[in-house]
């Protein structure tokens, strides 16, 4: 006899809300958990939201956010490490709450060591950014001090670019943004 593998909701996220040394995420009724980001992690998510707040204060087109939830749906609530929304687009995107109920324009993961995670990353939150409709997603690799490029192109997420330490990282997504490779790390 099989049975139907059980589908977890943002209502069962409660059961771990007392605990701090893990992350819980849930794609698809699948539940992740993940330990607590190291320091190099944290340094990091650190730097690239504060290039991204730095250059949204001086033009004052949206702002960048360090580990906010997402609640897409009932079964897809995420804890993307940096994101970055338009003011146009966050007004209708924040519920009364002030959680984020909907895609930012931009979604930056910053990889965790271990072929599990990266695969999280890489295609399980890949393909949930890309359904729910993100413009830009970054995938950030601390040890390769390289970040992986995706953008939407034909209503998909594709790969557009990757890019290394010494190259200089744009986006159509934020006008006149730029920023070095090796200052995200």
């Amino acid at each position: 006899m099989q049975t139907a593998p059980v589908r977890w909701t943002t209502a069962d996220l409660e059961f771990f809300a007392s605990d701090r040394r893990n992350r819980y995420e849930i794609i698809d009724g699948e539940l992740f958990v993940t330990k607590a980001p190291n320091w190099d992690h944290q340094t990091s998510c650190a730097n690239i939201v504060t290039v991204l707040k730095i250059w949204s204060d001086e033009n004052g087109l949206g702002q960048a956010a360090i580990a906010p939830g997402i609640i897409f749906s009932d079964s897809d609530n995420v804890i993307p490490d940096v994101v970055w929304a338009s003011h146009e687009r966050l007004k209708y995107l924040l519920d009364k709450a002030g959680h984020l109920t909907g895609a930012p324009e931009l979604v930056v993961e910053v990889l965790s060591p271990g072929a599990k995670n990266e695969n999280r990353d890489k295609e399980t939150k890949l393909k949930l950014y890309s359904v729910q409709g993100v413009q830009e997603y970054w995938i950030c690799d601390s040890i390769q001090k390289k970040v992986e490029v995706y953008r939407r192109e034909q209503a998909a997420l594709k790969l557009a670019i990757t890019l290394f330490s010494q190259d200089e990282l744009t986006s159509p997504l934020l006008p006149g943004f730029n920023c070095l490779v090796s200052k995200l790390f």
